[in-house]
């Protein structure tokens, strides 16, 4: 969506203009959704326009309103670090050389120097309490048991005074923003008219849901973070890698760069032969090296190979070999375990008798060699790092961590 659609394809096939977007800093990673908006920050720049990446050091100390609960107000000195962070990752993904270089910018710089009094009087004063009644958060939150605090609540006028300042400042006439924020964008656009008479833009773009309507992204309410200390490479390709065939294609579109013929030939590769899963690799490959970097990509790409016996557990660094156990269901044991407890303490296994049998039939593997008997111990199976591979079959996995 956007505020004047024939009028921003105009001006976006123009001479460069200046747009931005908004990151909070309420945790210390950005997550696939804001993903989304920085691949769109990057499609617009190489477009040849000058994009405005905004941390948001003054509206992530209040946070915007959820539609169901108040906020946990973070510390001061807690938003600041993550304030760093923030504007590290959104540098990463922006070009910092030429005419149309990205700019990162902090809310703070202009907010915090401004008196209560001053922000009523020169901001406030434009906004109208029955428009700002009508945003859908505000209104989801006003029909909740939980309500909604003033501090919230001003949250929308401190993001239109962001695009106000940024107007005035850097000539920008854009916004960027998901669909969820509209009411929020179009606080700035509509600022920006009344303080200035001036028209200004705002796109929403859509929310990425999966196929069956469920939240993209999170799984049992984890974020697939940025960050890898957050979500390694090894757990973010995998990811992608198991996207549903119904999605592929729609997540090559928005999270890669592929061509419009590379994007084509890999539709028909799954409608032809969706076993080979030809474009979740393509997919779990790009978005990876995008995020992560070739040299993490390819580790976890080994990583995942060995683990299922096509190449060597040795070959991987131990700090790889961690991040990938830990994806799986995992237990902490001493060398003097046996392997059939340790099937079922990590859930390969229903039963002892079940493991034994497993075992004699051949089905049991320890970091990829057979287990012959089933009185085995995990002994001296440890890799260097203390780790160890339990498998059971071709594709069951499980990890087991020295004590």
């Amino acid at each position: 969506m956007s505020t004047d659609g024939d009028a921003l394809k105009e001006l976006l096939g123009g001479p460069p203009i200046t747009f931005y977007c908004g990151f909070d800093p309420t945790a210390p990673s950005l997550h696939l959704g804001n993903l989304v908006q920085l691949l769109t920050m990057r499609r617009i720049q190489l477009a040849g326009h000058r994009p405005l990446g905004l941390v948001g050091g003054s509206t992530g100390l209040i946070g915007d309103p959820r539609p169901t609960a108040e906020r946990t107000l973070n510390t001061r000195d807690t938003v600041a670090e993550w304030v760093g962070h923030l504007r590290n990752q959104v540098a990463r993904f922006l070009g910092a050389e030429g005419e149309n270089a990205l700019r990162v910018v902090n809310n703070l710089d202009w907010t915090a120097p401004l008196s209560a009094i001053d922000f009523l009087r020169d901001v406030g004063k434009y906004f109208r309490v029955g428009t700002m009644l009508k945003k859908d958060a505000v209104s989801a939150r006003l029909n909740s048991a939980e309500g909604i605090s003033f501090t919230e609540f001003s949250y929308q006028v401190l993001q239109g005074m962001d695009f106000l300042q940024l107007y005035r400042d850097y000539g920008c006439v854009l916004q960027t923003g998901g669909s969820d924020q509209w009411g929020n964008l179009t606080s700035g656009t509509d600022l920006i008219h009344k303080a200035e008479g001036t028209s200004v833009h705002a796109i929403g773009t859509p929310l990425i849901t999966n196929s069956d309507g469920t939240k993209f992204g999170k799984s049992e309410g984890n974020a697939v973070w940025l960050d890898p200390t957050m979500t390694s490479p090894y757990a973010f390709y995998q990811f992608w890698l198991n996207t549903d065939d119904a999605d592929v294609i729609f997540r090559l579109k928005v999270f890669t760069f592929l061509s419009r013929e590379e994007i084509e030939s890999l539709d028909q590769a799954v409608a032809s032969e969706p076993f080979r899963r030809e474009a979740q690799r393509a997919l779990a490959l790009e978005v990876t090296t995008l995020v992560h970097g070739a040299e993490a990509t390819e580790a976890a790409i080994k990583a995942a190979a060995a683990l299922f016996g096509q190449g060597e557990l040795t070959e991987l660094p131990g700090d790889v070999l961690d991040a990938a156990l830990r994806e799986l269901p995992h237990v902490t044991a001493a060398p003097a375990s046996s392997v059939a407890q340790l099937l079922v303490d990590t859930g390969l296994t229903a039963s002892l008798g079940e493991s034994r049998r497993a075992i004699a039939q051949g089905g049991v593997y320890v970091n990829n060699a057979k287990v012959a008997d089933d009185s085995a111990t995990i002994g001296d199976a440890f890799l260097g790092a203390g780790l160890a591979v339990l498998r059971r079959g071709k594709k069951t996995l499980a990890g087991v961590f020295r004590a």
